[in-house]
């Protein structure tokens, strides 16, 4: 760890590399937490199965290239045929949990992550898929810093997709009733708003958000059925730190966890990459439990 620390200031063309490639997929993990945030905000759901349905979006986007098709047509595909799992989700299983605490939420969701795990695991097996995009490299720096042109593509498609997702919740009739339900249900009835189809467009949004950031994922990285839950523990820990609604602080926290989990990837091994997150979760979670601590004392 020392050595790769010393390598990092002894060669700073490094750490530009391992920086710039970690806010190319920070751009991923951000798109996938504001969908997250939205479910939360507006339904108080934590969806455990968000990770689930990225990993579905990445197998749409292997399909589609594995019969020739080129995967980057898959970001829509994914995000239609997941929109359709997240409205049939809600009507068989969310549906009834809405008004219940977070917990059975989580349980639920928790249930439904499994039994998506365990089917692709079933249909594809446990082996690491690639959807191949077939682009080359972006060389920087004399060489030094390299930049895959499907993480720049991927990068460029998400931000287009959270100015679209902006767009049509401030601007559309729906994307207008959502924002009014999640500030009050109860007056959003009154108002004449059916919250029940507000509550199925917005689990079935951010199932298509989630199904176009798997296509990508696919594309950039790698897709295998146990990939879920650490999209889904970094779209938690994203939504905890910047909070409901502010896409702002979404996409920052997104970007900097990509980045300092690919620098922490470097320092530590990719071994334990992973563990990082998690490490990194338990601490935020303690950071904001002091926070509020702190708060209800002047409160009080």
């Amino acid at each position: 760890m020392l050595d790769n620390l010393l390598i990092l200031v002894q060669a700073p063309t490094i750490t530009v590399d391992l920086v710039l490639n970690g806010i190319l997929v920070g751009a991923i993990f951000a798109l996938a937490a504001y969908g997250m945030a939205l479910v939360w905000g507006v339904m108080n759901i934590i969806n455990i199965a968000q990770g689930e349905f990225v990993m579905l979006g990445g197998y749409v986007a292997v399909i589609m290239s594995a019969h020739g098709v080129h995967p980057l047509l898959a970001v829509p595909v994914a995000a239609v045929l997941l929109f359709g799992l997240g409205w049939l989700l809600y009507r068989t299983v969310i549906f009834r949990i809405v008004e219940r605490d977070l917990f059975t939420s989580i349980l639920a969701t928790f249930g439904i992550s499994i039994v998506l795990q365990q089917l692709m695991n079933t249909v594809f097996g446990g082996d690491v898929q690639v959807a191949q995009a077939h682009l080359g490299t972006l060389l920087l720096m004399g060489g030094m810093v390299t930049l895959a042109q499907i993480k720049l593509l991927s990068f460029a498609l998400a931000a287009v997709l959270a100015v679209v997702l902006v767009l049509f919740l401030r601007r559309s009739r729906l994307g207008q009733a959502i924002r009014a339900t999640a500030q009050n249900a109860r007056a959003a009835r009154v108002l004449g708003i059916d919250t029940d189809r507000v509550y199925a467009a917005t689990f079935g949004l951010n199932a298509a958000l989630c199904g176009a950031c798997g296509a990508l994922v696919a594309m950039a990285y790698t897709v295998h059925p146990y990939i879920g839950l650490p999209y889904t523990i970094r779209s938690f820990m994203i939504v905890i730190v910047a909070g409901l609604g502010n896409l702002a602080g979404v996409i920052a926290a997104g970007l900097s966890l990509g980045a300092a989990e690919n620098v922490a990837g470097f320092v530590l091994g990719t071994q334990y990459q992973l563990a990082f997150v998690f490490l990194l979760l338990v601490v935020v979670l303690v950071w904001r439990n002091w926070r509020l601590a702190r708060k209800r004392q002047y409160l009080k």
